[in-house]
């Protein structure tokens, strides 16, 4: 049998409808822990959906690992320690251990605010130059 898992989490109108988070203070509704539902085993993952004018209502930083935003659908800001950035549709932002952030969708943003969260920790990627092995004569299926 392959190791894959396949997981649908629906069209971004369909996540404001998940509730989750991974401890019950900061679950809210909006947020889906991907990685609780599938058996990752070097990366996680949330999708999450902000209203308009909704935020976080907290700070937190990591100490072991780093942070992937990749902003789809909506107009909001982050707060990275002492800086505000403006995100987006097609903004993506890592941020490393020890930074503060919180994020908020804009009270004027013509949708919600729509994003998955990747997070990894381990051997940087880096380290692991190409470990793809290629095969240029298997034919493709389709």
């Amino acid at each position: 049998m392959s190791d894959y898992e396949i997981l649908e989490i629906g069209a971004l109108d369909d996540w404001r409808a998940h509730f989750g988070g991974f401890r019950p203070r900061t679950s809210r509704d909006g947020r889906r822990v991907v990685d609780h539902e599938l058996q990752t085993q070097f990366i996680g993952m949330t999708a999450n959906s902000y209203e308009p004018g909704e935020q976080a209502g907290y700070w937190h930083a990591h100490s072991r690992i780093e942070e992937l935003y990749v902003f789809l659908e909506g107009r909001g800001q982050m707060g990275l320690d002492d800086d505000i950035v403006d995100v987006g549709p097609g903004t993506v932002i890592r941020v490393g251990q020890g930074v503060w952030r919180t994020w908020r969708c804009l009270p004027e943003s013509a949708e919600g605010l729509r994003w998955l969260c990747i997070r990894a920790g381990g051997e940087p990627v880096q380290a692991i130059p190409d470990d793809a092995s290629p095969d240029f004569d298997r034919p493709s299926p389709w």
